[in-house]
């Protein structure tokens, strides 16, 4: 157990601030020892320690990349069939308004104290142990499940051109496989540069959609039609879902919500990267700031349009519907065919496996840094905390790699079934990972306003304070505990759907049964709000912050000012 000891106070933003540190079994201190201190969830020692390699216009260009992906190319298409354009409009513009509080909740840890071990440590450190825990292994089961599946969905892509008939889809697979154990081998410098030209690939394709379907709507395709917002009046806005009427509307509506929560999940992914990234004061809350206009830009935007030039109706759409993978699945190919478009297809469909292998390259670097979290942490073997040369987690890398294989599990018809349960799993777990970091950031700010320590103090501060996170918090639980509601209505397919409805709730009493277990074995208790730790290993972050800005300071007055930086900074960087 960890005793509370009381040190002196100081004064942080002219008010005299309280300040509590734990002393843990694990922690000694660097001055009597001469060797750095170790830290539970900030690592310092140089066989644990992340190396810093994420620049800026990395950590800002994975934030939105990370979202960007099958889920916004091609899931959109089976929510128009089934609500309408009206209800993926609303859909898409309320989860990413939650999105958006829930990566300035984010930023706000991030920014006062940049852990190792991510938005686990911060769970653990102002909430709760148990609730870290929790956090942090079906955070880590949600993308060793995920990875294997998006491997699985590339070699599905690649049959539009090569069907399985002619080579075998776990060919792929394993060449998939191989590569992003490999680009994640390489250290996080080739990492970051690699995630960095595939994300700007990705933003650059859906720019590209995105103008493509406002050229539609205004009549600029092969057929010369401007639809308007022809679709939203015939066959309407709106598409009744179970019942008739208001009510069929409004669940129609509410279905599109798990569409819109799928397609957006992985955006908190840049709390995974704040152990390596270089100056993450500043550059964790200024790609938090840049994704509520990201989120304006490329998604609402997107099936706005989608909206305009595909009705739900559509035949076409239908069919996509049924296809598995690639280009046939895309809402935005039903579009180019109805516009008389012949060879956009499979360039479209070659942007969704660059997507997809992106998706694949980043999970697995998610899943090996949040084991390693969890290891730093204390909640999992140190030996997963163990990191190379290069600040590779290799222990956490490789067995977490080991999952990707997985994926074979898809060349058999059967066992695609059972994966999808799997998969349908994983969905409510990012929905838990949401409310946890909202859990947490309503502990965090109870303990800032119990020490005293004001906004000013404070490197960013989340725009809507704890009222925003209250509201969020209460929306995504709604979102879990209603998300999988047509599951209770037998009529839908005359039988209840009793794989579905276990698949898509059993993720809650898991991630009960983790919190109140841990509780039981460790007997650990809440962080009451006097006792949060706010500055335990806060001034090795801070020397490392001054020592960037004189490296930076040094290089700039060496090198002079460059404009085309700035320009890039005030007027593109926002978009990319």
């Amino acid at each position: 157990m960890s005793e509370v000891k009381r040190t002196s106070s100081s004064n942080e933003g002219g008010r005299d601030v309280e300040k509590s540190q734990y002393s843990v079994a694990d922690e000694y201190d660097s001055a009597a020892a001469g060797t750095p201190a170790r830290i539970r969830g900030l690592e310092t020692d140089p066989h644990t320690k992340l190396h810093r390699g994420l620049r800026a216009r990395h950590i800002t260009m994975i934030a939105i990349g990370g979202a960007i992906g099958t889920g916004l190319i091609i899931g959109t298409g089976k929510a128009l069939a089934q609500a309408g354009p009206g209800s993926i409009f609303m859909s898409y513009t309320i989860v990413g308004f939650l999105v958006f509080i829930v990566m300035a909740a984010l930023g706000e840890m991030a920014a006062w104290l940049p852990m190792s071990a991510g938005f686990t440590g911060y769970a653990s450190r102002f909430c709760d142990p148990s609730l870290g825990f929790a956090l942090g292994w079906t955070y880590w089961f949600k993308y060793i499940i995920v990875t294997p599946n998006q491997l699985t969905a590339a070699a599905l892509v690649i049959q539009y051109w090569l069907p399985p008939e002619r080579v075998n889809p776990g060919v792929f697979i394993a060449i998939f496989l191989v590569v992003i154990v490999c680009i994640n081998y390489f250290g996080v410098r080739f990492f970051g540069e690699f995630e960095f030209w595939l994300s700007s690939f990705k933003i650059i394709t859906i720019v590209a959609v995105i103008l493509l379907a406002f050229v539609l709507a205004c009549g600029g395709g092969p057929d010369h039609d401007p639809k308007g917002f022809r679709y939203w009046r015939d066959p309407g806005a709106f598409k009744p879902y179970i019942m008739k009427g208001a009510t069929g509307n409004f669940l129609g509506f509410w279905s599109t919500m798990v569409t819109a929560t799928f397609a957006y999940l992985g955006t908190e992914l840049v709390g995974v990267t704040v152990g390596e990234a270089q100056n993450p004061r500043k550059v964790i809350p200024r790609a938090i700031k840049l994704t509520f206009y990201r989120i304006l830009f490329f998604y609402v935007l997107s099936v706005f349009f989608i909206g305009m030039i595909v009705p739900y109706n559509s035949p076409d759409l239908a069919f996509a519907n049924k296809a598995q993978a690639g280009a046939s699945a895309s809402p935005f190919v039903v579009a180019i065919k109805i516009a008389g478009i012949s060879v956009l297809p499979d360039i479209l469909n070659a942007c969704i496996l660059v997507f997809v292998f992106s998706a694949s390259n980043s999970d697995l670097y998610i899943a090996s840094r949040t084991l390693y979290g969890l290891a730093s942490d204390g909640s999992a073997p140190a030996i997963f905390k163990r990191t190379d040369r290069r600040g590779v987690p290799i222990y956490s890398l490789g067995f977490s790699a080991c999952f990707g294989l997985l994926a074979f599990m898809n060349v058999s018809k059967d066992a695609k079934t059972v994966f999808g349960y799997f998969v349908n799993l994983t969905t409510i777990f990012g929905l838990l990972t949401w409310i946890s970091i909202l859990t947490t950031h309503v502990w965090f700010l109870r303990a800032r306003k119990a020490q005293g320590i004001p906004n000013s103090a404070m490197p960013y501060v989340a725009p809507l304070g704890i009222y925003g996170t209250y509201f969020a918090l209460g929306f995504c639980i709604l979102i879990a505990l209603t998300k999988n509601f047509d599951v209770f209505v037998i009529s839908i397919k005359g039988y209840f759907d009793y794989a579905t409805f276990i698949t898509s709730y059993l993720g809650i009493p898991l991630y009960l049964i983790l919190i109140f277990g841990h509780k039981i074995v460790t007997k650990s208790k809440g962080i009451k709000p006097l006792e949060a730790d706010f500055y335990t290993g806060k001034d090795i972050i801070d020397r490392e912050e001054e020592e960037f800005l004189a490296r930076k300071a040094a290089k700039m007055e060496t090198s002079g000012a460059n404009n085309a930086g700035w320009f890039y900074r005030h007027f593109v960087s926002w978009l990319f």
